[in-house]
């Protein structure tokens, strides 16, 4: 059964502007849908919940409208909006031919900036509309000379510079299909992942920054050119400037200068909608990472309408999102480009220990209209004592953030430290949809600690354990109808069996994410953590988010991780794990205080049954929290079968946690009287 989870801030943090909202790209949106598509019940343009009720009822007159707003040019039209509706396999837009490259380089003036580039040294550069559209061009006449056709797979092993950017729209622009990962990742680990594409091409960087450190990634590089057979040449980018030495693979290798340097006129390649654009990978916490695929219309027409309509980016916006190549968000980040706003590429730490706000001063000098992040970013500057105050933060009208809840305690911070009238926009959605379920929009009030509302076209519910729909209730994020950016397949899984397990098993023909959350009655949505890590104490279910949020607002934790692990003899073991804050010691003290934190910010019942001081959590390299593995570590289960070590941002945890369990196992074993075997 689920419980009731109680509002705990039913006033409005922030109500928005009314002047303001009434000129949104969104209730410009609203206006024209009443106007040329017959919105039913929208009558108001800031009246959000009326929009998104006929934008889940009416799927194919939303998409349609999401088209024609947007002047999607297609170069053949499509026959009709939504051929088959149904999950997975629904059928969108069939007949029309377009290319997301084309409409990404489509809408930048030739001589504004596209592309903000800068490092954790504050050091910048910019790349106009003319000049990135000549680079793609030499790209992709580069990648065409090197035996790239349309199907085909290039992979950059990269970090977020514009290389990466420019490499995959010239990818784009020849209908063939990209991938790409930080250079973080070990040669072995992003093999892993490529290896399974057979990638004709690998473009790949001398380096990246990070914390003060110029990390040399040559001899990665190369180990990771030999690991790919299927290779027919390897690009090599200078960034740190290093020099590439003489290369160890057997296929021709080519300079970026060369590359990226021909004058070239470009030829986009029209592709059907659902031809493949992207894979990206889950985290692959065990076995092999599974391989996304999403397609050049569904991709095209969600970005557009979460950039363009929920976060407002229009011609003459600058978004910066912090993010790496291989979390979703860079996707999303490349795709500013198609409202026709700059986007800004960014190599380094978030809050390098030389500068800590370097992000925000950052966002000031290039008057950034958009600044995304992630919760723990700003937990952290709270507890650094950074004030993005002292930089001219004016220009921004959002912060994003998503990659986890963002706690209630972060909204005052944000308020009084970036500005009163900021637009806080927490998210959730996943790599799954590289999209949203929920968040906010220029015309939705924010509460404290929640999501202001489903997404524009995501039928979105939570259902109880016998699969009804509850409202003020926890239950799993289900969305009931298909979202054109669902993935098209899995890369290797020709049957589509893994695609119907992962996502349909549940509750066939509706999508089970893996989240508990509740749907409030005044139109929010509370993201409680994964269902797959639920807290089950005799019967009544709990998110671990709830408890995190509270812990994690102490000034002595740093982070906390709770966990519910079932027991040989029947019993139940809740922990939690906390990562103390510089000079701080657990004591007695310490503990009740966690304790009472606990249950007075959430109930008696989720406390738990012991606070352990940890050296560190594990996290995927995206930044999420390993509750279920951690549990499973615990319970006993073979690391090997838990946790596949290059998806972990610390792999020396895994032994660390599994040491943990069986020192607890074998204090708990019963002791073999004297005499006996």
């Amino acid at each position: 059964m689920t419980t009731p989870h109680p509002t705990p801030y039913p006033a409005p943090f922030l109500t928005p502007d009314p002047k303001a909202a009434d000129r949104s790209r969104l209730a410009d949106f609203a206006r024209w849908a009443a106007r040329h598509q017959g919105a039913e019940g929208v009558h108001e343009p800031t009246d959000y919940e009326a929009l998104y009720r006929w934008s889940v009822t009416d799927l194919e007159g939303f998409w349609k409208a999401v088209w024609e707003f947007f002047d999607i040019d297609a170069a053949t039209p499509y026959e009709r909006v939504l051929a088959e509706e149904t999950m997975p396999g629904a059928r969108w837009f069939p007949g029309a031919t377009l290319n997301y490259a084309h409409r990404a380089l489509r809408n930048l003036h030739p001589d504004a900036p596209a592309i903000i580039a800068s490092d954790e040294t504050g050091a910048a550069y910019e790349i106009t509309g003319r000049q990135l559209g000549a680079r793609v061009a030499s790209v992709a006449a580069t990648l065409r000379d090197l035996g790239v056709a349309p199907g085909d797979r290039v992979v950059g092993y990269l970090p977020n510079t514009p290389h990466a950017v420019i490499a995959f729209l010239a990818t784009a622009s020849l209908g063939a299909v990209w991938s790409v990962c930080g250079q973080d990742y070990a040669p072995k680990a992003a093999a892993d992942r490529f290896a399974q594409l057979e990638p004709t091409v690998l473009i790949t960087a001398d380096g990246y920054l990070f914390n003060g450190t110029r990390h040399d990634r040559r001899a990665a590089s190369l180990d990771l050119a030999a690991a790919l057979p299927t290779l027919k040449a390897t690009v090599l980018v200078d960034h740190l400037g290093l020099g590439w030495p003489a290369a160890r693979v057997a296929r021709p290798t080519v300079p970026w200068e060369d590359a990226a340097g021909r004058a070239e006129d470009l030829a986009i390649a029209p592709v059907p909608f659902d031809h493949p654009l992207w894979i990206v990978f889950s985290s692959g916490t065990t076995g092999l990472p599974k391989g996304i695929v999403h397609g050049h219309g569904g991709v095209l027409l969600e970005h557009l309408k979460i950039l363009g309509l929920h976060c407002d980016l229009g011609v003459g916006d600058r978004l910066l999102w912090y993010t790496t190549t291989h979390w979703m968000m860079w996707n999303l980040v490349v795709s500013t480009l198609l409202t026709g706003a700059a986007t800004c590429t960014y190599d380094g730490a978030p809050a390098p220990i030389a500068r800590p706000d370097v992000l925000w001063e950052l966002a000031a000098r290039h008057r950034v209209t958009v600044f995304g992040t992630s919760p723990q970013y700003l937990l952290a500057m709270a507890k650094l004592g950074v004030d993005p105050a002292v930089h001219d933060l004016s220009a921004i009208r959002v912060i994003g953030c998503t990659g986890s809840a963002l706690p209630a305690s972060a909204y005052p911070w944000v308020r009084d430290h970036v500005g009163a009238g900021v637009q806080l926009a927490s998210t959730s959605g996943g790599t799954d949809v590289v999209s949203g379920f929920a968040g906010s929009a220029p015309t939705t009030p924010v509460w404290a600690g929640e999501l202001s509302a489903p997404n524009l076209g995501v039928a979105l519910a939570a259902y109880d354990g016998a699969g009804r729909p509850v409202v003020d209730q926890v239950g799993e994020l289900v969305v009931t109808r298909p979202m054109p950016s669902m993935p098209l397949y899995f890369w290797n899984d020709p049957d589509g069996s893994r695609y119907r397990d992962a996502y349909f098993s549940s509750y066939p023909g509706v999508w089970r994410h893996g989240d508990w959350i509740t749907l409030t009655s005044h139109g929010s949505v509370i993201v409680h953590g994964r269902s797959d890590a639920t807290l089950n104490r005799n019967g009544v279910r709990l998110g671990s988010a709830d408890i995190h949020d509270i812990v994690e607002r102490l000034p002595e934790i740093a982070e906390a991780l709770v966990i519910g692990a079932e027991e040989p003899d029947g019993g139940y073991w809740m922990p939690l794990f906390v990562v103390l804050a510089d000079g701080i010691e657990l004591d007695d003290a310490l503990r009740e205080k966690i304790r009472d934190a606990i249950r007075t910010g959430a109930s008696p019942r989720h406390v738990p049954d012991e606070i352990l001081a940890v050296p560190a959590l594990p996290h995927t390299r995206t930044g999420k929290k390993l509750e279920v593995p951690v549990k499973r570590l615990l319970q006993g289960a073979p690391a090997e079968q838990v946790l596949n070590p290059s998806a972990v941002d610390d792999p020396g945890l895994i032994a660390y946690f599994a040491g943990l369990g069986a020192e607890r196992r074998r204090a708990r074993r019963p002791r073999t009287p004297e005499g006996t075997s």
